[in-house]
């Protein structure tokens, strides 16, 4: 059969180009992509495929193209494209795999079938698998360490926190003098990232109050005083000598590395100034120890570049790694033990780091990393604004909301002391309660304030998703928000944070008369009748009402009002629930390297201080990779995080 004859029979004209005979076939369910490929290629008159047809570019021309064309470009192609994401930036092969993360969410959404939407023309299961195949294949084929760089963080002010702590392992006083320091910025959810940690000038004043009010306290207290200055003038040490090891001592510590050639004389020189104005030997190092606390290399976590090759790869030196392990686990400076294995060289090797990494785990000042990362990936910090409308919920106070954050640290801290695996975050078969929780869990045989840990007796709860916390947290005053809690979901455990709602969008009406039209999930129907609103919500509405079963503040209930509460929902690609329960169990099951790779990226983040960059995927796909022989060991994900090259290195910068 020749190419004209066998247009002709199909109905298509003979002057169409070859994709649009593609796409006529398409739109018309006449065959399948790769029939038409394969068919058009026979019609020429060739018996077998040539190289070049065979060829990955010659396929993504002739079939992921057409069906870009047809399924996706509509939305996702112009000046304004839906989500952001322009397909216009992707013509070719090459741009696949140079864009890695725009085609893996691609193949995610398309697999789900969130994507196209409901209202548009949908693929039939053969040409989406044939087009998931294909995508797999390339994106698989890919070695992305080719492209992995360490990346580099910029010069790291401090936090608040950080600053706190610091003062409080380097000089023994623990008075929380950043307290009155400007709040600190966010980024990517957290408040350790270098590029948002400016030094206004409001701050540069508060850190040289601080270093006299820091001093002052600790000049007050003659134990830190002795403890600080070891050394004192004496017959066989003169002043000179005793200031110079005194100092030498404490600008070490506060530096977080050897001092540098120059470093010590200029400090000395301060002392020397200091006793030319007829202070005593105790004043004069007081002021020297001001001079450290206003320091850049005391304010700056500082990794330098080399001087001839800024943005070659080199490995970090031990007291640079010191501080990274430090400032992750800690919060706070290194202590001797880690300063001691630097400079051992205990820190160049994979175990060394890791005898460190269980040490400091041990220790309670790793308390901090249970508060800091867990405060602000899960969001609890937020907990102290939010006030659930006092008539409705009149049990809820500043003790119960304690009680409630309590819990989920507890939980956190329990699943990393354990070596749990990360997965019991999404669903457990314990939690921790006190006497006021477990009266509004109904549990039985709680009488004390003190926290205790219990096994859960039914599948209500389990996981931070069901503890009172996270629900309050995503409720409204006076209901509860299927949106926030879907949303809370995507934005930290499944890493698929929703575009922000299109202008002009219209709260959800509230109160009694908006009851009279029907339940909240009959209004939140009604709500999202809107085809833009629609794709969005529906896996967040659906994640949302699987735990309609609890109120604003965490109790279980089967009515809202005058309504059934109906937990049931389906997520994209199928995936039935009817209850909280089988929710949680579909998250652990079917979405489980999901989260895993969610909380790798914020792990990897917060322990960098930097946002990840597109080369950073390498790295968080081999953190992946070796926590999960073992289940996703929260023990194992962290030693991944901290032996990952983003981590031991410094390099080049992204684009």
């Amino acid at each position: 059969m020749s190419q004209q004859t066998y247009l002709i029979a199909r109905g298509i004209p003979s002057r169409l180009t070859l994709p649009e005979i593609m796409n006529h076939l398409q739109r018309n369910r006449l065959i399948s992509f790769v029939s038409a490929v394969l068919l058009f290629c026979a019609t020429t008159g060739a018996q077998e495929p040539t190289s070049e047809q065979t060829d990955m570019t010659a396929l993504f021309s002739k079939q992921i193209e057409p069906f870009l064309t047809l399924y996706c470009n509509d939305c996702h192609s112009g000046d304004e494209p839906e989500g952001n994401l322009s397909l216009d930036d992707f013509a070719r092969l090459q741009e696949v795999n140079g864009n890695r993360e725009v085609w893996l969410d691609v193949v995610a959404r398309l697999a789900d079938r969130e994507m196209p939407p409901e209202l548009a023309m949908q693929p039939d299961d053969k040409e989406l698998s044939e087009v998931l195949i294909w995508l797999e294949t390339e994106l698989g084929k890919y070695d992305c360490h080719l492209d992995a760089k360490p990346g580099k963080v910029t010069v790291h002010r401090l936090n608040r926190t950080e600053y706190n702590n610091t003062i409080r392992d380097l000089v023994g006083v623990d008075f929380q003098p950043a307290e009155s320091f400007p709040i600190d910025e966010v980024g990517e959810g957290f408040d350790n990232l270098a590029s948002v940690l400016s030094l206004p000038p409001l701050l540069m004043e508060k850190y040289l109050e601080a270093a006299e009010q820091i001093t002052a306290k600790a000049w007050a207290d003659e134990s830190i005083r002795k403890q600080l200055i070891f050394q004192r003038p004496s017959d066989e040490v003169s002043a000179q000598q005793a200031a110079e090891q005194v100092i030498a001592e404490f600008a070490r510590r506060a530096f977080r590395r050897p001092l540098r050639e120059g470093e010590l004389d200029r400090l000395v020189k301060l002392y020397q100034l200091a006793r030319e104005q007829e202070q005593d030997f105790d004043s004069a190092i007081e002021f020297c120890f001001q001079a450290v606390l206003t320091s850049p290399h005391f304010l700056f976590r500082i990794e330098l570049d080399d001087v001839d090759s800024p943005d070659a790869k080199r490995p970090l030196n031990g007291f640079e790694v010191a501080s990274r392990l430090s400032y992750f686990l800690w919060c706070s400076m290194p202590d001797d033990a880690l300063f001691a294995a630097a400079a051992d060289g205990q820190l160049d090797s994979k175990p060394g780091i890791l005898d460190q990494v269980q040490r400091m785990l041990n220790d309670p000042k790793s308390d901090q990393f249970v508060t800091n990362f867990a405060g602000q990936w899960l969001q609890l910090r937020q907990l102290a604004k939010l006030v659930p409308d006092p008539e409705l919920f009149p049990q809820f106070d500043a003790e119960l909301r304690m009680s409630m954050q309590r819990e989920t640290e507890l939980f956190f801290d329990a699943v990393l002391r354990e070596n749990r695996s990360v997965l019991d975050f999404l669903d457990s078969d314990f939690t921790f309660v006190n006497r006021r929780l477990a009266g509004l869990y109904g549990i039985d045989g709680i009488d004390s304030d003190e926290f205790q840990r219990v096994t859960l007796q039914d599948d209500r709860r389990g996981g931070v998703l069901t503890q009172a916390s996270i629900l309050t947290l995503t409720s409204n005053p006076t209901r509860t928000s299927p949106v926030k809690r879907g949303k809370w979901i995507l934005d930290n455990l499944l890493g698929e944070p929703p575009p922000p709602p299109p202008a002009g969008v219209q709260e959800l009406q509230e109160g009694s008369e908006a009851e009279l039209l029907g339940s909240l999930r009959e209004r939140m129907q009604q709500h999202r009748a809107d085809p833009e609103c629609a794709q969005c919500h529906r896996k967040m509405d659906a994640l949302g009402f699987g735990f309609e079963n609890f109120n604003v503040i965490g109790q279980w209930r089967d009515k809202d009002g005058n309504f059934d509460i109906d937990p049931s929902g389906e997520l994209p690609g199928n995936q039935g629930f009817n209850s909280p329960a089988e929710l949680r169990r579909v998250l652990r099951t079917i979405k489980q390297k999901q989260f895993v790779r969610c909380l790798t990226e914020k792990l990897l983040t917060y322990g960098l201080g930097r946002a990840l960059e597109s080369f950073d995927q390498c790295a968080v796909q081999d953190i992946m990779k070796e926590a999960e022989a073992d289940g996703y060991r929260f023990y194992d994900l962290i030693a991944a995080v901290v032996t990952s090259e983003p981590f031991l290195y410094r390099g080049e910068k992204g684009e």
